[in-house]
């Protein structure tokens, strides 16, 4: 039994997103960010439970319609006198190792074989016509199958061509993603395809906290009973949303409200014209939820708020969020340069907005009904806190993301053991800097990213093999030699082709892998000066960017003083990387030793947590070590442990000035790595179109042979 909707606690801004799209499912979906355990699974799995029934023909796998049947059904068409059936509708969840034929459907190679026929097995996507498709940990998904689920959200239909078979089926479902920005981003481009984004963190009031583990405990013990006591409320938003849904085709948008959103999209300077699209529609919904027929300023500002946050991104470093004061001015500048608006009813919704019944006046999702309002349902917590909860859930976004500003950064502290070193404040790194490409060596069999070659699902075809299992996309020509020898054994007598299960070859494809970028960062006295450490933080984060594009995961490990510390383990948020790195103060001695053996030993753990996925180190340094004893000889030994963990490795030189010592050029021979001046690591975008190239001075590394397991390319824009 679900957890009731209406006894979800707070998190205003997800319930009213959710509401909003099960209202207008045009929206376009919604996706929630947020810490974990802050109930974002728990409200989408209540969500489908206060959806309309709905009509479907019997025995119709991609649930028609009865009243209009999709005409170009795979299993029509259907007679006119077909039977219909009424039933919930139905929330299908995505699991994150799907295979893409899983999701789109496939051939039905059991049917083709046994009786000859092309017949198609429908997806999650045909499961999901007419109800709700959540993906959990969609960030965690790969892109490719993103942008399958965005492309049938938007088009309302699935196109599938493969395998010989040719099908377009109607699926027109409400799109729900949840995810935790600290194990990785979705690209800029997928975020934009979601129409509404909203952040959550747990409320950190102890009033609230308390209610929500009263709550939970109640639930537990009595799922049953829980539910009785917020049936009443879950039925007054079912009926709501039922309301709404009718409401929506009368609702206005009047020309005042639309030279609002455009004013807000401009203001934010956001890209193209979904997001003035997409908040349009969300506004006309919020009407409809609030009970009036025409939209209102504090329609447009409810929806913006929704609909912009994720869009005003313009680099993966840049932390999500909407001014609430800047879109306030646009919309004030908005009416002061069309004084002249009728509908125009200000802040505080204007006419119309009285008609809606005083509890649900305040917008809230919950619409004022049940426990949470205070409405005598039984519920012994009372009234749900208000205002004062909402405060602090929007102090803690920030949190989600690694940039609270209330946060204290895990690095402004001194590294264990280094307790006698000042540290020196973090250096500002520098930007806009294009990282040269690192690849593994040799050919993979990790998760699909854009790094170093790999055997994966996509990419070009390279050979066949006997499928493990359930065969994926069939190999035609070695299929058909595997079946040949045997055809006269199978009394094929000049008829068709006999096939039989164990003649099936699938594809062996090469495509790119994902990687873990392992970054050693050397963060001693000796990389102290200010304008070095700019540029060493500058060319890392170039570096993280390029993780970023590429789907990599990415750890960090500092050493100064006398020891070394994980800044941040193996994670696929890059963001949650380059904050570690820009807060990341410097000074003490080198302890280059124990910085190489850190990294052995996060390798080590990490090649249990995931085998399939291949390492690379990147160890930025001068080559110096200066802590303990005989630390030139320690850094050595210590070298020959990370270089036996077969990781491959790339020495980043950071030495400068007239006098060079080649300390890094040394370890780099210990490691078995690559090695790179810092100045060819990373270059200005500007100076690569210009065809600029790194300088070779007298002992610069042109001369260089590279780490045979290391394949690099020059850098371009």
């Amino acid at each position: 039994m679900s957890y009731p909707f209406s006894a979800v606690l707070g998190m205003d801004d997800m319930r009213l997103a959710l509401l909003l799209n099960a209202v207008s499912p045009a929206i376009g979906g919604v996706l929630v960010r947020g810490e974990k355990g802050t109930a974002k699974s728990t409200a989408v799995r209540a969500l489908a439970a206060l959806l309309p029934p709905v009509d479907a023909l019997a025995g119709c796998r991609f649930g028609c319609d009865p009243a209009v049947p999709d005409p170009g059904c795979p299993d029509g068409p259907h007679p006119a006198a077909a039977p219909a059936e009424r039933r919930p509708a139905r929330l299908v969840e995505l699991p994150v190792g799907a295979a893409e034929d899983r999701v789109v459907g496939s051939l039905d190679l059991e049917k083709a074989l046994a009786e000859g026929v092309r017949a198609f097995d429908p997806g999650l996507l045909a499961a999901a016509h007419r109800g709700v498709l959540y993906v959990d940990e969609v960030n965690l998904l790969h892109d490719h199958l993103v942008d399958l689920l965005l492309d049938a959200a938007a088009m309302g239909r699935c196109h599938v061509e493969r395998e010989g078979v040719s099908v377009s089926h109607a699926a027109r479902f409400l799109l729900v993603g949840t995810m935790n920005p600290e194990e990785g981003e979705l690209r800029p481009q997928l975020l934009d395809r979601f129409g509404l984004t909203v952040e959550v963190a747990a409320s950190r009031d102890p009033a609230v906290r308390v209610e929500v583990v009263r709550r939970r405990l109640a639930a537990d013990a009595d799922p049953a009973g829980f539910a009785a006591r917020w049936a009443d409320a879950d039925a007054e938003v079912a009926r709501r949303v039922a309301a709404a849904r009718h409401r929506l085709d009368r609702v206005v948008l009047p020309d005042a409200a639309l030279r609002q959103i455009a004013e807000v999209c401009a203001a934010f300077d956001v890209d193209g014209m979904r997001a003035d699209i997409v908040t349009a529609r969300a506004a006309v919904a919020h009407a409809a939820w609030q009970g009036r027929e025409r939209v209102t300023a504090e329609d447009v500002r409810v929806a913006a708020r929704l609909a912009l946050p994720h869009r005003r991104r313009r680099d993966p470093f840049d932390s999500p969020g909407l001014d609430d004061k800047r879109l306030d001015e646009a919309l004030e500048r908005a009416r002061e340069e069309h004084p002249d608006d009728p509908d125009d009813g200000g802040p505080g919704g204007g006419p119309g907005s009285a008609g809606d019944p005083g509890p649900d006046s305040d917008g809230g999702p919950d619409g004022g009904s049940g426990p949470d309002s205070g409405s005598g349902s039984g519920d012994p917590a009372g009234p749900e806190p208000d205002g004062g909860a909402d405060e602090p859930d929007r102090g803690g976004q920030g949190r989600a993301g690694g940039t609270g500003a209330g946060d204290t950064p895990e690095t402004d502290v001194p590294l264990p053991g280094d307790e006698a070193a000042t540290a020196q404040p973090a250096a500002v790194p520098d930007q806009g800097l294009k990282a040269r490409l690192f690849t593994a060596p040799g050919i993979g069999d990790g998760v699909p990213g854009r790094r170093s070659r790999a055997r994966t699902g996509r990419g070009r075809t390279t050979g066949a093999r006997t499928p493990a299992g359930r065969p994926g996309v069939l190999h035609l020509p070695a299929t058909l030699r595997a079946a040949a020898p045997h055809q006269n054994g199978r009394g094929r007598r000049g008829g068709p082709l006999v096939l039989r299960p164990a003649d099936l070859r699938e594809a062996v494809r090469e495509g790119r892998e994902g990687n873990l970028v392992l970054f050693v960062v050397d963060a001693s006295g000796s990389m102290g000066a200010r304008q070095r450490m700019a540029a060493v933080k500058g060319a890392v984060l170039a570096l993280l960017t390029d993780a970023y594009q590429r789907r990599d995961k990415v750890a960090v490990v500092a050493f100064r003083g006398v020891a070394a510390q994980t800044v941040l383990p193996a994670t696929s948020s890059v963001l949650a990387a380059s904050t570690r790195l820009a807060e990341l103060p410097t000074g003490g001695r080198t302890p280059l030793a124990e910085g190489l053996l850190a990294a052995a030993d996060l390798l080590r753990l990490e090649r249990l947590r995931d085998p399939r996925r291949r390492p690379l180190v990147l160890v930025v340094t001068d080559g110096r070590a200066t802590a303990g004893p005989r630390p030139l000889d320690r850094a050595a030994r210590a070298a020959a442990v990370l270089a036996a963990t077969g990781a491959p490795c790339v020495v980043v030189d950071c030495e400068t000035g007239p006098v060079r010592l080649d300390l890094a050029r040394r370890l780099a021979a210990q490691l078995g790595a690559g090695h790179h001046r810092l100045a060819e690591v990373a270059t200005a975008p500007l100076a690569a179109l210009a065809g600029a190239r790194p300088s070779y001075g007298p002992n610069s590394s042109r001369g260089d042979t590279p780490h045979p397991s290391v394949t690099t390319t020059r850098s371009v824009a």
